[in-house]
Formats: structure tokens, sequence, C-alpha cells
């Protein structure tokens, strides 16, 4: 019975950090590093060209979302 109910909680508890993690919003950061990760890719950057332009995009205050 204990094992049960521990077992339960444990799934309830996974479950709802799962969706708790969903409805999280990105924040300005987040979503300039995203936007700056899709446009290295696209780019097709490798090594540290990608380094470099990553730097850049993250400082530069016009890349902002």
């Amino acid at each position: 019975m204990k094992i049960t109910l521990l077992v339960t909680l444990l799934f309830g508890l996974v479950f709802l950090t799962t969706v708790g993690a969903a409805e999280r919003t990105l924040t300005p950061q987040q979503q300039r590093m995203t936007s700056c990760n899709q446009q290295a890719t696209a780019q097709a950057l490798k090594g540290d060209a990608r380094k470099t332009y990553m730097s850049d995009c993250l400082k530069n205050s016009k890349s902002a979302p």
C-alpha cells in the first residue's frame, strides 16, 4: 500500500514538473539566444566562426526580440 502511494505521488510530481516547465515563458535573454542560434544554424557556421557570431549576436542590442 505504501509503495503504491509512493509511486503514485512520484509520478504526480514528475507530471506536474513537466507541465510547469512547458508553460514557462522564455526570458528576453533566452529568446535572443534562441534567435541567434537559429541564425547561426541557418548560416551553417561551425567552430570559431560560430562562437564569434554568437558572441556578437548576443551582445548586439538590435538582435533583441
